[in-house]
């Protein structure tokens, strides 16, 4: 087949740069454009903004232009920050064009909890409401993201959340349908961006919580489990930013009857190999950063003890691929009837 043309917005960010890294080495894709933001002076040598790609991307990097999105491009990723995408996309789709946004624009199905989590009104309410924006949580929402136009991919830390406790709630297994959940994320997570908290001296040698159960991937969070399970849910969610520039786990606690067993069956049954390529179990072992990071997969390792009705489960991933770009190529193979695993299987 020939090579599907695709343009990135947003390319200059953390999630931006991961995609160019990514979809170099991809099989079936060419770059065609690379966009910074509408305030970017002029075309920029990638060798110069991106010294790391040097002699393997000649493109340059250019100012935002939706006309050059769309005459440009088979497929279009949106990394731009919350806000931006919603007046690019309506566009874009007019025009014909496969979209993946990475921001927080499409997540939500009800417009009225955007100023609530997101601090703005949508601007185009009326592509939540027909159902155009699949919800990119590939493993659990293939069939739709093969028919989609625009995919709404999950936030990393709803990513790494829900991989760990859907089995669970699927099966029945979670006393009360409530749970804590303790995450920790490297820097990267909160973008490329002038932010005195996360200086250097500010960062090193330290741990921060923030946005304390009013962090906007909650909302997704539990939209979702309503979605695939049929009930609502509670969840306590402490975010925590750690002096690292990758990763991200989350600490599930939960109360629970069952066994490891019981769980391990939970677990196996919507994450086999062929179903989830890149989600790894861990039964009675929980994993660490350094398991996951540079790499497209979630492990999920899980720990209980029958005395206390208790179970530990850990979902760690990489904040920047598994949790942004990687995910948002396994829904693009998905669009394009590609391999799910195409330029991925090395991540």
């Amino acid at each position: 087949m020939s090579a599907i043309r695709v343009a990135i917005a947003g390319a200059t960010g953390y999630a931006g740069q991961e995609l160019i890294r990514l979809l170099l080495n991809h099989p079936h894709v060419r770059l065609t454009y690379l966009a910074a933001s509408a305030k970017w002076e002029r075309p920029s040598p990638a060798s110069e903004v991106f010294p790391r790609f040097a002699r393997a991307l000649d493109l340059p990097v250019e100012s935002l232009s939706p006309a050059r999105l769309a005459a440009d491009s088979d497929a279009v990723f949106l990394a731009l920050p919350h806000g931006t995408a919603m007046t690019l996309v309506p566009g874009l789709l007019k025009a014909g064009k496969r979209v993946v946004d990475l921001s927080g624009d499409f997540r939500l199905t009800d417009p009225a909890l955007y100023p609530q989590w997101y601090q703005f009104a949508h601007a185009h309410p009326e592509l939540l409401a027909d159902g155009r924006a699949a919800y990119g949580l590939t493993e659990f929402h293939r069939d739709e993201i093969r028919q989609a136009q625009l995919v709404a991919n999950p936030g990393c830390y709803a990513t790494s959340v829900l991989l760990g406790v859907l089995p669970l709630l699927q099966a029945g297994l979670v006393e009360e349908r409530r749970f804590a959940v303790d995450a920790k994320s490297g820097l990267s997570g909160a973008g490329r961006k002038a932010d005195e908290s996360l200086l250097f001296t500010e960062m090193t040698e330290n741990l921060r919580a923030y946005k304390v159960n009013r962090h906007p991937h909650m909302p997704e969070v539990l939209q979702e489990i309503q979605r695939v399970t049929g009930r609502a849910a509670l969840m306590s969610f402490v975010p925590q930013v750690i002096p690292a520039s990758r990763g991200l786990i989350s600490m599930i606690h939960l109360r629970t009857r069952a066994g490891l067993d019981a769980v391990s069956r939970a677990y196996a049954a919507c994450f086999s190999e062929e179903r989830a390529p890149f989600v790894r179990l861990r039964p009675g072992a929980l994993p660490q950063l350094r398991d996951v990071v540079g790499t497209n997969y979630c492990d999920v390792g899980f720990v209980a003890e029958a005395s206390l009705e208790s179970l530990v489960v850990a979902s760690a991933l990489d904040n920047l691929t598994k949790g942004a770009a990687g995910q948002a190529i396994q829904n693009f193979n998905l669009m394009h009837g590609l391999p799910e695993t195409a330029g991925l299987t090395f991540a």
